[in-house]
C-alpha cells in the first residue's frame, strides 16, 4: 500500500505517463514561482498544439474527491501562475488551457480521468 506522503509524487508521475503515451508533450514538471505555488505539470497537446497547464489529484477513497479539489480559490491560483509562466517564457499569444486529471490509487489498481478544459 502506498504510504500518504508518497502518494502526490506517485501519482504526479502516473499522470505524466499518462500523458506521454497519449502525445503529450512534457515541457516542466512541478514548476515553481516562488512563494505563490506551484503548477503540476505544464504540457503541449500535440494533436491541439494548445499549451495545458495540468492539476493532478491523487486519492486512494474516488475520483469525485479528487475532481472536487480543485476549487475556484485553486482556480485563481493557477490562473496567476500560469500567467507568469506565459510572460516568463514570451508566450503570452500562445492558446492554453487548464484541464485536471484525476487519479485513484489502491492496492488493486489505478483510474485515471482526464479533464480537458476543466475550469
Amino acid at each position: 500500500m502506498v504510504a500518504d506522503h508518497e502518494l502526490g509524487r506517485l501519482g504526479e508521475k502516473t499522470a505524466k505517463n499518462y500523458l506521454e503515451k497519449s502525445n503529450f508533450s512534457i515541457l516542466k514538471t512541478n514548476w515553481r514561482y516562488s512563494r505563490f505555488g506551484e503548477i503540476d505539470i505544464i504540457a503541449k497537446d500535440t494533436k491541439t498544439k494548445e499549451l495545458v497547464f495540468v492539476e493532478v489529484k491523487c486519492r486512494k477513497s474516488s475520483l469525485d474527491d479528487a475532481k472536487e479539489l480543485v476549487t475556484p480559490k485553486k482556480q485563481q491560483k493557477l490562473y496567476k501562475l500560469a500567467s507568469l509562466y506565459l510572460h516568463l517564457e514570451k508566450k503570452q499569444e500562445t492558446a492554453c488551457r487548464f484541464d485536471v486529471i484525476a487519479i485513484k490509487i489502491n492496492e488493486r489498481n489505478k483510474e485515471i480521468e482526464h479533464i480537458k478544459n476543466a475550469f
